[in-house]
């Protein structure tokens, strides 16, 4: 009786693995040059789901206070991504607005911190007065 019912479940799992797992051959079928759709197991468990997407629900340019949220990058959205744009270099001051090599998106604006007195070698870090900003360092020489 035993040995029956371990036979039958080892039969079961078998036919259920062999059904969820998709065969792949190396050589490709002559019969169609179409590609063949995904099958129901291979596209998980959202496929019974159609009105649920969880790769599109949650983006920022759907649901915007996603950015708020806390462990967020920045409370803006750009391109589907959250980023801050006071201090991101790629969308600094606004989205898509990239700063240059040698600058810094300082308080949304790009500024040359090798040579800017106000923003010297990073953003708010100030040379004395009377002293000069060169290569990012203040009074350097």
């Amino acid at each position: 009786m035993t040995m029956r019912f371990f036979f039958v479940v080892a039969c079961a799992m078998a036919l259920t693995t062999s059904l969820a797992l998709p065969v792949s051959s190396a050589e490709p079928d002559e019969r169609s040059t179409a590609a063949a759709p995904p099958t129901l197991f291979s596209r998980g468990i959202y496929s019974f789901f159609p009105q649920y997407h969880p790769r599109d629900s949650m983006t920022c340019d759907n649901v915007p206070r996603v950015c708020r949220a806390s462990g967020s990058p920045g409370p803006d959205c750009c391109r589907k991504q959250c980023v801050n744009v006071m201090t991101d270099n790629q969308n600094c001051g606004q989205c898509g607005k990239r700063c240059w090599f040698g600058q810094a998106c300082c308080g949304g604006s790009c500024v040359n911190v090798m040579y800017d007195p106000k923003n010297c070698g990073g953003c708010n870090q100030r040379c004395k007065k009377g002293s000069f900003c060169q290569y990012g360092m203040c009074s350097y020489a």
